[in-house]
């Protein structure tokens, strides 16, 4: 768990290219009790001090002359390896929040800020941060406590060849006891045509994928990934799934759907544990909303035009803080679009290079076989990722749902 003191000892940098703005943000931090506060009111020094001294919080000001907040966030891209920047921007133009957003910030605060609100967003993302980079750190541990149990199981061996027998046949229950929460086959709604696959590393895993049929004439449709991988993901997947088919068939609104289980993990799950998931609903007519929480961006290809939208995330990850908000936003199918909604586990799919598969083929993918349909795109997704690992073991489970407006 994050403490408190962990939380005032996080190192900040302030990026603003006032004086009078950086006294005032540094006199706030050192006043809440934070100890280790640098400043620059140079934005071109940025990455270099990220490099040095990996800061869990950037407070920076989008409007700087020579090099803005955004070209700032795309350097600190190329240095931080796990994509997630740890940077609440500080801007006086509110249509530059969503654009920040979509760039990687994780929050935002307007000038004139007030220092009460400026103070408990700070808090609330480092102790995201911090939380984020346990959560690292356990997986790693535990990854290796498990690569060791797989490594020493042919030194130490099951006691008797029943005894191997038995783990094998449970582990198989568990392989099938997991793959019947997945749909036995994919729904028939009207006017769309749907595609899924899905693969975990191990018997088990934690992505997965389901369709509903509303009482309001939409459907439903969700693509989720639980932290962590193997039996605990697959055990709070389990968890997951069952609790939004039963509010959905409750005839709950999606924002209250993942406000009530968001609660449920918040309660039930392990601290380091969450999970990220994209939510869609849709009309016949392809009218439908979404919400992303946390989630790596979908896509959204555009049959008229050939383009390619992103539906970026706006909410926070599940199982996180009781208190989020998940509000859905508006999006619509013409004939021939399709939307693809993918966990990481694709995109991080890695050669015997240590190269990965990355969102820019998957792009190159949805480009060139979108004209073609849904079909083809799901087929091309799964020889390229199987060409480009060249049978390399996958480090994360691999889960996408192609949807299809076809009439």
């Amino acid at each position: 768990m994050v403490s408190s003191a962990d939380i005032l000892n996080a190192r900040i940098l302030v990026v603003d290219d006032q004086a009078a703005n950086v006294c005032l943000i540094e006199g706030m931090l050192r006043v809440a009790g934070y100890t280790s506060v640098q400043s620059t009111t140079d934005p071109n020094e940025v990455c270099e001090l990220y490099r040095q001294n990996h800061y869990g919080l950037i407070l920076l000001d989008l409007q700087m002359p020579g090099l803005d907040g955004f070209q700032v966030m795309e350097g600190l891209k190329e240095i931080e390896g796990d994509g997630y920047l740890p940077v609440l921007v500080i801007t006086a133009q509110p249509g530059h929040k969503l654009r920040a957003l979509e760039a990687g910030a994780k929050d935002f605060v307007s000038k004139p800020f007030d220092l009460a609100e400026l103070r408990a967003r700070v808090h609330n993302i480092l102790e995201v941060r911090l939380l984020h980079l346990e959560m690292k750190n356990c997986n790693r541990v535990l990854e290796e406590t498990v690569r060791e149990l797989e490594e020493s199981r042919e030194v130490i061996r099951l006691k008797t060849l029943e005894e191997q027998k038995k783990r094998e046949q449970e582990l198989a229950l568990a392989q099938e006891t997991q793959e019947s929460l997945l749909p036995r086959c994919l729904p028939q709604f009207e006017n769309f045509r749907i595609h899924a696959f899905n693969t975990p590393t191990r018997y088990v895993g934690g992505d997965f994928y389901d369709f509903l049929q509303l009482s309001s004439g939409e459907w439903m449709g969700v693509l989720a990934d639980v932290s962590g991988k193997g039996m605990p993901a697959a055990l709070l997947s389990s968890m997951v799934l069952g609790a939004l088919s039963m509010e959905f068939r409750s005839g709950s609104q999606p924002q209250e759907v993942l406000q009530r289980v968001n609660c449920l993990l918040c309660e039930k799950s392990l601290p380091f544990q969450f999970v990220t998931l994209f939510l869609f609903l849709l009309s016949p007519d392809g009218i439908g909303q979404f919400i992303s929480a946390g989630h790596n961006p979908a896509y959204l290809f555009r049959s008229a035009t050939g383009m390619i939208e992103e539906l970026a995330p706006d909410a926070c990850v599940l199982g996180m803080f009781d208190s989020s908000c998940y509000e859905s936003r508006r999006f619509h199918l013409d004939t021939g679009d399709i939307l693809v909604v993918y966990s990481d586990g694709l995109t991080d799919a890695e050669n015997p290079r240590e190269e990965m598969f990355g969102e820019k083929r998957l792009l190159e993918i949805i480009q060139r076989e979108g004209p073609s349909g849904s079909h083809a795109v799901e087929q091309s997704f799964l020889k390229a990722v199987q060409d480009f690992t060249e049978g390399r073991p996958q480090t994360d489970d691999i889960t996408f749902v192609v949807v299809e407006k076809c009439h």
